[in-house]
């Protein structure tokens, strides 16, 4: 685990003194996963004969809106913890949030572009879905890196054990104890996920059907890591018996139950 690739010790700069200066791992990997998903949003827009520069420019209003939402869904669901301890808000920014807080921060801001620059709203989440995916895949490594996302004590063989105590101050990583890698499962269910829908569009029934498959594999995925997951910082429902995003992993299913019938009746390809 390695949060910090460098830190650059303070230095004077015309009087004044700067520094001093930290690269995030997860700050790299993040930009990493973005323009992973740029480069898959490209390829699959171009595939489905769709604007690609209007998909990139919908990628970054989508980045922008899913750090906000993940970000935000983070604070209200330990709204206690961070209003008990204002200091540790220093560490919301560093370090992840919840992601379904990012894909509902998203999903308006997509709808209202897609709208607005007279995209196909269903095509266009269809492009987006493998992207987002392959985005999830290399950022939950960032997530290892930085020590977040943690999972529960494990003595299975492949356990990890964290030692940066750089990590534990910011995000409460355990130390020197074998622990699920979570954000390994996360990153490889992401990678197999992206394939699946991949292959999903290739021969797909109708528009929408990719990112319908999509919220109900990650959700699936999400729902059963969330098991293995140990940090404290993801909130509860229904006194612990579920994780905030067990409850909108839940919530996701039943949507996609509801909106996949008139999907595959109204967007039907023929």
């Amino acid at each position: 685990m390695f949060p910090r690739l460098f830190t650059l010790p303070a230095f004077d700069l015309l009087g004044r003194e700067i520094g001093p200066l930290t690269l995030h791992t997860y700050g790299v990997l993040l930009a990493l996963a973005f323009l992973a998903g740029l480069w898959a949003a490209g390829w699959q827009a171009r595939k489905a004969g769709l604007n690609a520069a209007a998909i990139a420019d919908l990628s970054v209003y989508v980045l922008i809106a899913g750090l906000v939402g993940a970000k935000l869904l983070l604070l209200v669901v330990e709204w206690g913890h961070y209003s008990r301890n204002p200091r540790e808000l220093f560490s919301l920014v560093q370090s992840g949030g919840v992601f379904y807080g990012g894909l509902l921060g998203a999903l308006p801001v997509a709808w209202w572009y897609a709208r607005r620059h007279g995209l196909s709203g269903w095509q266009t989440a269809d492009v987006l879905a493998p992207a987002v995916v392959i985005g999830q895949s290399v950022g939950r490594i960032g997530c290892l890196a930085a020590g977040c996302c943690y999972g529960r004590a494990a003595e299975v063989p492949w356990a990890i054990s964290f030692h940066d105590e750089y990590a534990n101050r910011v995000s409460g990583t355990p130390l020197n104890t074998p622990l699920h890698p979570t954000q390994i499962y996360e990153s490889l269910a992401c990678l197999a996920i992206f394939f699946i829908l991949i292959g999903i569009a290739s021969r797909k029934k109708f528009h929408g059907q990719v990112a319908l498959s999509y919220v109900v594999l990650y959700a699936v995925a999400r729902f059963v890591i969330e098991f293995f997951r140990g940090d404290v910082v993801r909130g509860s429902i229904l006194d612990g018996a579920l994780s905030t995003s067990q409850f909108i992993a839940i919530l996701m299913v039943l949507g996609v139950a509801l909106i996949y019938p008139y999907a595959y009746k109204k967007h039907r390809l023929t």
